[in-house]
């Protein structure tokens, strides 16, 4: 096993709801954390539950929330942590100031884009948000009624819908080992 790197860094993983980001970041964490590296997942559902308690999904309220959980992931990987954000971020401003706020303390942060389509997120509909908005039981759900801005120019755009979970890590992988994350 190689000495694992002290350089912390953010992997935001931004994605329709269902697109598979939640099991991508499980996934890559257990094999940096077999690499010998210290790896944290801030899990969008947990942090809704606990630090963003209260919040809503109002545009304001959404954007709260990202500008948390990017100054915890940030505040991590400050301090020699891999961060992995798998969190929806739907608004292409608030993942920018969480980039902005990594480049001002010099903090490698990397965008990926879970680009499942709507169409396979729907079919998964892992939490039965899909067929609530269906139902019309469930409304401003993101990528149905409410929007989702896709990243213009990520650092990597991974498609579950056509590859392995491990394929998909491989993917982020070797983005982070290219920027000498690893």
């Amino acid at each position: 096993m190689r000495t694992p790197a002290t350089q912390g860094a953010t992997i935001w993983l931004t994605g329709l709801p269902s697109s598979g980001k939640t099991t991508l970041a499980q996934a890559l964490a257990s094999r940096l954390t077999r690499e010998g590296h210290r790896v944290e997942v801030l899990d969008g559902d947990e942090i809704r539950t606990f630090l963003s308690a209260g919040l809503g999904f109002t545009r304001e309220d959404r954007d709260t929330n990202v500008q948390r959980i990017g100054l915890v992931a940030e505040v991590l990987a400050r301090n020699g942590i891999l961060v992995l954000v798998p969190v929806i971020a739907p608004y292409a401003d608030s993942r920018e100031a969480v980039r902005k706020r990594h480049e001002a303390s010099g903090t490698p942060y990397l965008e990926v884009h879970v680009a499942t389509p709507l169409q396979v997120c729907a079919v998964r509909d892992v939490k039965g948000l899909y067929a609530q908005a269906r139902a019309g039981r469930l409304s401003g759900l993101t990528g149905i009624d409410d929007p989702y801005e896709p990243p213009q120019a990520p650092d990597a755009r991974v498609e579950t819908q056509l590859q392995s979970v491990g394929e998909s890590v491989d993917v982020v992988h070797a983005l982070m080992a290219d920027r000498g994350l690893l």
